[in-house]
């Protein structure tokens, strides 16, 4: 079974060739991800790769993790599944006043001259 991890402090010039081949090093790489950002298209700086077996993942920990790639430390352990976040209503309900009825804008005082 495939494993999943997370390649964390890389270096916003860092391409995903770059970690796929560094990867290959230790073992069979079934998928390789960079994580851009959505607006911008630049790299987040974390990326995902699965590798083939439980093995190929231990050993690409014990190897990446702290290596050092254009001048970045890399982090290197195993995904943990993502955590489920609402969406972005950003909570609330209805908004609106809080006072019910008629309006009263003051003015009070003299009457019609």
């Amino acid at each position: 079974m495939a494993t999943k991890l997370f390649v964390g402090n890389l270096s916003f010039n860092t391409t995903e060739g770059q970690i796929l081949d560094l990867f290959k090093q230790a073992g069979n790489v079934v998928s390789c991800e960079l994580i851009m950002d959505k607006f911008t298209g630049k790299s987040r700086g974390f990326a995902f790769v699965q590798m083939g077996t439980q093995e190929e993942a231990n050993k690409a920990v014990t190897d990446f993790n702290g290596k050092e790639i254009d001048g970045r430390a890399l982090t290197v352990n195993e995904a943990r599944p993502r955590e489920e976040r609402p969406r972005g209503d950003f909570g609330g309900g209805g908004g609106g006043g809080g006072r019910g009825g008629k309006r009263d804008f003051g003015g009070g005082g003299r009457g019609r001259r």
